[in-house]
């Protein structure tokens, strides 16, 4: 078997770390140079000439993650890797999966591309915001779900009365997987939105009385849904509400939202690195890193990854 590497891109250099400590090796050194006018240059410190090399960034918005990503792939495949896999724990621009009116672009098509054209062998993301988006690489997608960390962790909080809710009905299913495995009710908002990030009306579908509920999401961006659903809950009689998303976007003004929202607490995962503008005392995080470490192992080991999956 060919020896590995894992590399990091400045905006996911915390939980690379992390990944490269659960792999049992250190993680490999990347320079970034900015130039005055803001572009960047990357170069791999030690050599990766025959190695199977995983390069780990988030690409959410700005533009300059992504890029700094599609520059490592570049470089790497110009120092002669034997292979090259895209470590994307949030995959950005995925909102954009499809033509919802005439004369968009689909810009998670438009990155899949780029990383292909850049010289992925392979991805390994986390919880899309859709899944046909595996459709639109060509290379081989390892598609990991929070549920495997978010579930025993709901396990240890031991609440009795719980219900199981989507903030939207565009999760349904996965907070139906949710109900089924913990033999609960399921709760669905019903939203309609004024425009983008704001939402104008929202209505409970089932009962929250007395029940201490779980509001799951893919990722919370300004807060405006997820905080809209916990106040009406409450309203409505619920004893706890606690929120769960894969991605912390935080966009402002999702901390102060949160704040002052009826929510107790608000789990992420870390595939999103939080600045010190966007936390608040609510918010906790729990990591993923083991979870990208158990299959970066598999893959090396041409074992299933398909065993670490509580349900997708």
């Amino acid at each position: 078997m060919s020896t590995f590497k894992v590399f990091s891109g400045r905006n996911s250099h915390n939980v690379a770390e992390k990944m490269a400590h659960a792999l049992g090796i250190e993680l490999g050194k990347v320079n970034v140079q900015t130039f005055a006018d803001g572009e960047f240059e990357v170069s791999f410190e030690e050599s990766v000439r025959g190695v199977d090399v995983y390069l780990v960034q988030s690409t959410q918005p700005t533009s300059d993650n992504l890029m700094e990503l599609l520059l490592m792939v570049d470089a790497a495949k110009r120092a002669s890797a034997r292979s090259v896999a895209a470590v994307i724990p949030y995959f950005g621009w995925a909102r954009q999966d499809r033509k919802d009116k005439p004369r968009v672009s689909i810009a998670a098509k438009l990155v899949a591309d780029l990383l292909i054209a850049a010289g992925i062998d392979s991805l390994i993301t986390m919880d899309l915001h859709a899944d046909q988006i595996q459709g639109f690489f060509n290379v081989p997608v390892n598609h990991l779900y929070a549920s495997t960390e978010f579930v025993p962790f709901i396990k240890s909080l031991n609440l009795e009365d719980m219900v199981i809710a989507s903030p939207d009905v565009g999760g349904a299913k996965r907070a139906n997987s949710y109900a089924k495995y913990f033999n609960t009710s399921l709760v669905l908002c019903h939203k309609q939105r004024a425009k983008a990030n704001v939402v104008e009306s929202m209505t409970i579908i089932g009962d929250v009385k007395d029940k201490n509920v779980i509001l799951l999401d893919d990722m919370i961006d300004t807060a405006g849904t997820i905080c809209k659903a916990a106040n009406i809950m409450k309203e409505n009689g619920a004893k706890s509400v606690r929120a769960f998303a894969s991605h912390a976007i935080m966009s402002h003004p999702a901390a102060e939202r949160i704040m002052d929202s009826a929510l107790d607490e608000v789990y992420f995962t870390d595939s999103i690195e939080l600045d010190e503008s966007k936390k608040c005392p609510k918010v906790k995080i729990l990591t993923i890193a083991n979870l990208f470490a158990d299959t970066i192992k598999c893959i090396r080991e041409n074992t299933s990854i398909s065993a670490q999956y509580l349900f997708k």
